[in-house]
């Protein structure tokens, strides 16, 4: 199949590395000519070109742009391809992103791999990076079967656990435990940098360790993201961070109140959830 890869970042650079490994032909499209020939070299793309022309034989386009250039990417796009091409995102907020392409193109399937990376950019793309993940297939009733289907077959074939929901209900899940563990992390970040004490920052400095490193790890990356996560995804986000500031509200009562015994079994109770969550 032709695949059309836009934007060779980790997640575009490493689908075009997989689906090359499946023997598919992949033409990839980026803003910069150094990207392009670095991607070239790595054996991510058959193809690529700064000019979206190069798209107009694909069967089938993902478009791994940052959030906000997803749409306006759309927009130039359409222009080179046939209406019978199948279009999809890897965006992380579907719902303004369904919204506005779906009435545009019918063969337009919302996604989302569930799959990352601390590093950035076509150099950090590598093999089986979404293998055994999460990928969210968003269809709205609009969404054509066949364009579904193709979609569902080529990331089947990276290995991936596929999921569907509404657009909506998969912005209100993400801002749980994605967009909202960034904020938080910030928070934390923030909160040992702006420690007046000048002798207790430099130690908590020294004294940082697994604990802090895990904790701190997604609010010290792409700042550019996180504010896409938040301006995207605005209302969940903010619903998500009022139920956060709620229970942070009652650990600082009870801990005001040395209820040591009710701190224990909020304790325990969120021991025993997180296995629902993430499994080790």
């Amino acid at each position: 199949m032709i695949i059309g890869i836009i934007g060779l970042g980790l997640i575009g650079g490493s689908l075009g590395l997989d689906f090359k490994k499946q023997g598919h032909h992949v033409l990839g499209i980026s803003r910069r000519e150094s990207t392009i020939q670095r991607a070239i070299s790595m054996n991510v793309v058959s193809q690529a070109s700064t000019n979206m022309s190069l798209l107009s034989t694909a069967e089938v386009v993902f478009i791994c742009t940052p959030l906000g250039f997803i749409i306006p990417t759309l927009e130039q796009l359409i222009a080179y391809l046939p209406s019978s091409c199948v279009i999809t995102d890897v965006g992380s907020v579907k719902t303004p992103i369904v919204n506005a392409i779906s009435p545009v193109w019918k063969n337009f399937v919302g996604g989302h791999p569930m799959a990352g990376s601390n590093d950035s950019g076509i150099e950090a793309a590598r093999t089986n990076l979404f293998t055994d993940k999460p990928y969210v297939l968003t269809p709205v009733s609009t969404t054509t079967a066949s364009a579904i289907a193709v979609v569902e077959n080529l990331i089947g074939q990276l290995g991936v656990n596929i999921h569907y929901c509404s657009p909506e209900e998969h912005d209100k899940a993400v801002s749980l435990i994605s967009h909202l563990p960034v904020m938080v992390s910030a928070c934390l970040i923030g909160t040992c940098e702006k420690e007046l004490d000048a002798q207790v920052h430099q130690l908590a400095q020294k004294f940082a360790s697994s604990g802090f490193r895990d904790t701190s790890r997604v609010g010290g990356g792409n700042p550019e993201l996180g504010v896409m996560m938040a301006k995207y995804n605005r209302e969940a986000l903010l619903m998500s961070l009022q139920k956060y500031r709620s229970n942070l509200d009652e650990l600082v009562n009870l801990i005001e109140r040395e209820d040591w015994i009710s701190l224990e079994q909020i304790l325990h109770s969120t021991q025993q959830a997180r296995g629902k969550f993430v499994k080790e």
